[in-house]
């Protein structure tokens, strides 16, 4: 399994260079250094796709919203959930766990909302990845930290 891990992380890792170093040199290239907009980045897509550009990118950017939103939603009702105490599970029913669908509606709806109330996606995303930036490194060192502490862990320790 570790193998496994591994493997699929620096495969992915190496996949991830390779788009961004020739995304950035084909945009580079082309003249282009600043996307801030949906279109602006449908047209980057221009020198490799051609004609075909906003199609490309209608495709790519549903199909990662397909993939995105309910994931984002689903972990973060877990997360809600698990912190509050609450019942969870995409299993029960929503009489069951009211509030963990619930989490899922707002977050569904939120992400929506910020659409029509003028936020810019593009400068959303950056924002939120600087915020990631910032905040994730304390959290996992307190995860570590709390992991690494068998008076917290009791008996989920494995040197136990």
């Amino acid at each position: 399994m570790r193998t496994d891990v591994v493997a699929g992380m620096l495969l992915s890792n190496v996949v991830t260079w390779f788009i961004i170093a020739t995304t950035a040199s084909t945009l580079f290239e082309h003249g282009i250094k600043n996307i801030d907009s949906a279109p602006k980045a449908a047209e980057a897509l221009r020198p490799i796709a051609g004609d075909f550009a906003y199609l490309l990118f209608a495709v790519g950017i549903i199909g990662t919203g397909l993939l995105a939103v309910p994931i984002l939603a689903g972990s973060a009702a877990y997360a809600v959930a698990e912190t509050f105490k609450m019942r969870e599970g995409l299993y029960l029913k929503l009489r069951q766990a009211p509030g963990f669908y619930g989490v899922i509606a707002f977050s569904t709806l939120l992400g929506f909302a910020m659409n029509f109330i003028g936020i810019n996606p593009i400068q959303a995303l950056y924002y939120t990845a600087v915020l990631n930036g910032i905040v994730a490194p304390p959290l996992l060192l307190m995860i570590m930290l709390i992991g690494n502490n068998r008076t917290i862990m009791k008996a989920r320790s494995t040197d136990a």
